[in-house]
């Protein structure tokens, strides 16, 4: 299953009906953010929610499809001492199972994070799901019935805002990243098993824990490649079947959060804190080794343009950004320049996603903005989900689904 991005050809790790089965991970097809799906509203009521049902606990997390199931991760409210995974049915989300996990406590460091951070990742066989705390990285993987098939424990981590990175599959293979304060490294676990195919070791960073998501990049005629992003390796590529550091260009000074996007022959990546200093990096694909000096194309240093928590979305040349302060932007990406840059509104933590050339995404007080992925600013829809959220958009078919603070909120579908 293929498409189509920039003239870059990205491959999708998953199969079944593209429509059907598209949003499997973290910013749905192999992160892209990118949806084919057709006739989603752009404006709607409370009134016109599908259907609207509680979730125990709290998490930020993005929900997960495969068939008519759909799977999110959660904790309970106080420290943290209970872990979700829990199904729904996608139909009238009805609450299908739950796996609940007892986790040693700890404080998550920052009020916009929280015990749940990172989405489940689903194939046709099992759904993985990481349960961390400061003194257990648990990774479980459990049948479409609920059924345990087994869990990894990867060690204590250290880290200032607790844990954030979502796993992804590949042929096979469960990719964990696992870049923290303390000891780190990128993990490949058979995802029949739970056994290490490989273990690549990574440099820690105090108070520079990685929250970014791998991506996968296949280009045609060449190999394929995982893409990282984190302070102590800047933007980073692993070799998928070994683990073998490809090249690194070591671009960043403070903590990422947002994943990599590939646009043509350029990777972004953004780094930054709480307190400031974030900025946009775009890195040349390819070389070997250290490519820091050689391989870094520019620099956006531009908070209000750039983000911080928010992945952004590629279409076309351009890649459009939200901030954190809730700025939109579009930057053509060949050159950095800054098309259009327009206040939204409230602030963001969730990921923009595009759907017919539109893109959406939901502000922290739970409101869903959606303007057009075009040289011009044009906001075509403002609705509400009824409470906050930090949650990226999930899409299906002809539906959209949002996990509030404590809610998941269906929209659309006939």
């Amino acid at each position: 299953m293929m498409s189509r991005c920039s003239g870059l050809v990205l491959s999708f790790a998953f199969l079944g009906t593209l429509t059907a089965q598209e949003w499997t991970q973290f910013r749905g097809p192999n992160a892209t953010g990118i949806s084919e799906a057709k006739g989603l509203p752009v404006t709607w009521t409370e009134k016109d929610f599908r259907w609207r049902v509680p979730v125990p606990g709290a998490s930020h997390s993005q929900p997960v499809i495969w068939g008519d199931k759909l799977f999110i991760t959660s904790a309970s409210k106080e420290l943290g001492q209970e872990r979700y995974l829990l199904c729904y049915s996608k139909e009238d989300g009805k609450e299908l199972w739950r796996k609940t996990y007892t986790q040693p406590t700890h404080k998550p460091g920052n009020n916009g994070s929280g015990f749940a951070n990172g989405s489940a990742v689903v194939d046709a066989e099992r759904v993985v799901a990481s349960f961390v705390s400061d003194a257990q990285f648990n990774v479980r993987a459990f049948d479409h019935a609920g059924k345990e098939l087994w869990t990894v424990n990867l060690g204590t981590f250290v880290s200032q805002h607790g844990h954030g990175a979502s796993p992804i599959l590949y042929d096979g293979k469960v990719i964990v990243t696992n870049d923290q304060d303390g000891p780190s490294f990128v993990v490949a676990l058979d995802a029949k098993t739970g056994k290490t195919v490989w273990k690549s070791p990574r440099r820690p960073q105090v108070q520079g824990t990685a929250y970014a998501t791998p991506v996968l990049l296949e280009r045609k005629g060449m190999k394929p490649e995982l893409l990282f992003a984190s302070q102590s390796h800047g933007i980073s590529s692993l070799d998928p079947k070994t683990g073998a550091m490809n090249w690194e260009a070591k671009v960043f000074d403070k903590r990422a959060v947002a994943s990599p996007v590939v646009v043509g022959n350029l990777v972004f990546g953004s780094c930054g804190s709480g307190g400031g200093g974030i900025y946009l990096a775009a890195v040349k694909l390819g070389g070997r080794g250290d490519v820091s000096s050689s391989h870094q194309a520019y620099t956006l240093k531009d908070k209000d343009t750039a983000g911080y928590v928010p992945t952004p979305v590629a279409v076309g040349g351009r890649l459009f950004l939200v901030s954190d302060s809730g700025f939109a932007s579009c930057i053509e990406a060949a050159t950095g320049r800054i098309v259009w840059r327009e206040r939204v509104g409230g602030g963001f933590y969730a990921s923009p996603v595009v759907v017919e050339g539109k893109i959406y995404c939901v502000s922290r007080d739970g409101q869903v903005y959606v303007w057009e992925a075009s040289e011009q600013y044009s906001l075509v829809g403002r609705s509400p989900l009824g409470e906050g959220s930090h949650g990226t958009p999930c899409v299906d078919g002809n539906r959209l689904y949002f996990k509030t603070f404590g809610h998941l909120v269906c929209v659309g579908g006939k």
